[in-house]
């Protein structure tokens, strides 16, 4: 029998977490993209606003079957805005679109908070040999952004973003391939040392404790690629390490992101929790890097 439900957020795809002020947000799956706060990454959590009471015409205009629930956010705050990228799609369709909303603050008792609109980042035709869902981005020390994406087809991609607009680079429109395998999306992205590193979900993810998620990487010099692993096979042909699988009552962990507390480098992830029916939780470890520059991680 199942130990009895507390009650705290479910964790579904979780955004890096970022910290305003004395609390830490985070943004998930859920209708008009859910947010969580607390004032310790230990929890407890409690429930924020949506981003969106109210979803976009544009949001039915591109896909149609899409019922208002938005998958996989991220956040990031880039210039003076908080940007959340998240993704507009149906289930086993690649009709999907990737949307921005902004924000000048994430704390809903400021005067200044309050979601804009700012419309499609990138969208995916059933045509198109990707799926623009599950967005994360990186702001290169350069200046550039860029924007890896991708859930099966044909894998995980990127391209670059406007880091005026935060949307699809109006002159270099190129779409870059980095990884594969019969099973992968939910990719990010973390530079350290003049390496590019690169997490991706592989598996199946959303079936409760028969979820197959596990979080592999490779890394490259270029952010375009190639991305290999530690037996210096490309992740394009289907290579990549084995960081975090499904062990003890954590089963599927994926959907990685990064985030920075007091010095050290940690990663999110979500699993599915088998004390509690397999419910969506979230997860952190502490990612370390070895002498050889590979990244190791350390859930407690």
């Amino acid at each position: 029998m199942s130990e009895e439900l507390p009650r705290v957020p479910r964790f579904h795809d979780p955004s890096t977490p970022v910290r305003v002020g004395n609390s830490w947000w985070i943004f998930a799956t859920g209708t008009g993209v859910v947010s969580r706060v607390s004032e310790r990454l230990e929890g407890p959590w409690r429930e924020g606003p949506p981003v969106f009471k109210e979803m976009p015409a544009w949001h039915r205009k591109i896909v149609p079957e899409h019922k208002g629930h938005l998958w996989a956010p991220e956040v990031l705050r880039f210039g003076r805005r908080y940007w959340v990228y998240y993704s507009v799609s149906s289930w086993g369709s690649n009709r999907s679109a990737i949307g921005l909303a902004s924000n000048e603050t994430l704390d809903p008792g400021d005067p200044k908070f309050g979601w804009k609109d700012e419309g499609v980042v990138i969208e995916s035709k059933r045509e198109d040999a990707y799926n623009a869902i599950d967005p994360h981005v990186l702001a290169d020390d350069d200046g550039r952004l860029w924007m890896s994406f991708g859930s099966f087809w044909s894998g995980i991609h990127l391209v670059e973003l406007d880091a005026t607009t935060g949307k699809a680079h109006g002159e270099r429109k190129e779409v870059h391939r980095l990884a594969w395998s019969k099973e992968v999306e939910a990719p990010a992205i973390l530079k350290r040392d003049g390496y590019y590193h690169l997490f991706v979900s592989r598996g199946l993810c959303c079936r409760g404790v028969k979820s197959t998620y596990e979080i592999r990487y490779g890394r490259s010099r270029n952010i375009t690629g190639p991305y290999v692993d530690e037996d210096g096979v490309e992740m394009v042909t289907g290579g990549g390490s084995l960081l975090v699988k499904g062990e003890g009552f954590r089963i599927g962990p994926g959907h990685p992101a990064f985030f920075v507390n007091q010095g050290r480098t940690f990663l999110s992830f979500h699993y599915y929790d088998a004390r509690f029916d397999g419910r969506p939780s979230l997860g952190m470890g502490r990612l370390d890097f070895s002498e050889s520059g590979w990244p190791t991680l350390t859930v407690d």
